[in-house]
C-alpha cells in the first residue's frame, strides 16, 4: 500500500497541526512563547523527540505487547527526552537554561505519545518518522508565530537572542522592527499569551473556511447526461 507523504505534511503542517488543529500541548506553547527564540528552541527539540520517537516505535511496533505499550511507549520517549535534555546542556546551554524545566517536560506532551500510539505503531519507519518530523515543525510553526506576536507587540522586535540557538552565527537573525518601543506588557505576560492564542486560532478558524469556501467554488458543477432518446 502506497503512503501518501504530502498528505502526511498537510496534516501535520496545518489541517491536523498539535496546537492550532488539535489544541494539544498547550502547556508549553503558552510557557515558552515569551519570544519567538524560545519557541524556536523548543520546538526543534520537541521535533528531534518526535522523530526519533516514531522511529523507534515504528521499528518495535511487532516486538512490543498491546497490554504494556503505553509504559513501553512512555519509557522511549523519556530516554529520547533525556538524550535531547543533556544535548542541549552540552551545545546550547544558554538557551538550555532558558527553557529549563520545560525541557524534561516534554516526555508528558500528550501529542508525542498520541502520535507514538495512533500513527507509529500501526506504520513502517519511513512514513512513522516522516509523520514525526512534519508533527513536529508544525508544532515549532505554531511556538513560532505566537512568540512572533508575543515578542512584536510586547518589545518591537523579533527572535531576540538568537545566538542563544546556535551561538553568533545565527545573530543576523535578531530584528529590532520599532526601535524605543515600550510596548504592550500583557503581551508577553502569561494572559497575553491566552489571548494572542485565541486570536491565532480564530484566524484559522476563518482561513480555513475561505479556502473550504473557494474550493467548493472552484469545484466543477455536476453535468447532468442527457436522455437517451
Amino acid at each position: 500500500m502506497s503512503t501518501n507523504y504530502l498528505s502526511i505534511a498537510r496534516d501535520g503542517l496545518w489541517n491536523n497541526n498539535i496546537v492550532f488543529s488539535q489544541s494539544l500541548a498547550l502547556c508549553p506553547t503558552l510557557a515558552v512563547t515569551g519570544t519567538a527564540t524560545n519557541g524556536l528552541g523548543m520546538g526543534m527539540a520537541t521535533t528531534v523527540v518526535m522523530i526519533f520517537t516514531g522511529l523507534v516505535v515504528a521499528l518495535f511496533r511487532g516486538i512490543i505487547s498491546p497490554e504494556v505499550r503505553i509504559p513501553v511507549f512512555v519509557l522511549i520517549i523519556a530516554t529520547i527526552v533525556t538524550l535531547v535534555d543533556m544535548g542541549m546542556n552540552a551545545w546550547t546551554h544558554d538557551l538550555h537554561k532558558v527553557l529549563g524545566l520545560f525541557i524534561p517536560l516534554i516526555v508528558t506532551n500528550c501529542a508525542i505519545l498520541g502520535r507514538a500510539e495512533s500513527y507509529a505503531s500501526k506504520h513502517a519507519t519511513l512514513p512513522a518518522v516522516v509523520d514525526g518530523l512534519m508533527m513536529g515543525l508544525g508544532f515549532t510553526l505554531a511556538l513560532v508565530m505566537l512568540g512572533a506576536t508575543r515578542e512584536l507587540l510586547g518589545s518591537g522586535t523579533l527572535f531576540a537572542n538568537a545566538e542563544l540557538l546556535l551561538g553568533q552565527r545565527l545573530a543576523f537573525m535578531e530584528v529590532t522592527l520599532i526601535p524605543d518601543y515600550r510596548g504592550f506588557l500583557i503581551a508577553i505576560l502569561p494572559p497575553g499569551g491566552f489571548l494572542l492564542l485565541g486570536f491565532l486560532l480564530a484566524g484559522k478558524r476563518m482561513l480555513d473556511k475561505q479556502l473550504e469556501a473557494r474550493k467548493n467554488l472552484s469545484e466543477p458543477a455536476g453535468v447532468t447526461a442527457p436522455e437517451a432518446i
